[in-house]
């Protein structure tokens, strides 16, 4: 089954970029590394060989799974949401009903989450409670200290 994430033209720009770098940079760069290695002798007891093979191990696996995610990618044309609910994209304002702060995020994929600029992921438990949401609606959200209560100040994209 396959897992369809939404994604602006940015945040995918930056999938395939990685995805690029991982291809042409890191790839030779292990396979060199690998050759080096190999070189150098006895391979049964060659640390920089085995050290070498399953860094290339954890690269494929990184690439592959990548690769998946962006196959699976759509971006998202925000000009036919709705921008009365919180839906991923949407950039909401949010008060804590307990403590009277006040909190600004746009709801995002998972890999573009940066939760210190503002872009928390919709799989995340805030985010998975927002989603759907109106201003002026309460937000009941289960964290993992109980539950919290958010007001729903604002939405825009």
């Amino acid at each position: 089954m396959s897992n369809i994430s939404y994604y602006s033209p940015e945040g995918l720009k930056k999938l395939k970029d990685e995805l690029l770098h991982l291809e042409q940079v890191e790839r030779p760069r292990v396979t060199q590394e690998i050759a080096d290695a190999r070189d150098k002798g006895d391979l049964s007891e060659n640390a920089e060989y085995h050290a070498a093979k399953e860094e290339q191990s954890h690269l494929e696996t990184k690439i592959a799974k990548l690769k998946n995610v962006i196959s699976n990618a759509r971006i998202l044309d925000e000009s036919q949401l709705d921008s009365s609910k919180i839906l991923i994209h949407s950039k909401v304002k949010i008060k804590n009903v307990a403590n009277k702060m006040e909190f600004s995020y746009t709801l995002v994929a998972d890999s573009e989450t940066d939760v210190r600029n503002g872009k928390l992921s919709v799989k995340s438990p805030i985010g998975q409670g927002l989603l759907g949401k109106e201003v002026g609606e309460i937000a009941e959200i289960k964290v993992p200290n109980g539950i919290m209560k958010f007001e729903i100040i604002e939405i825009s994209r």
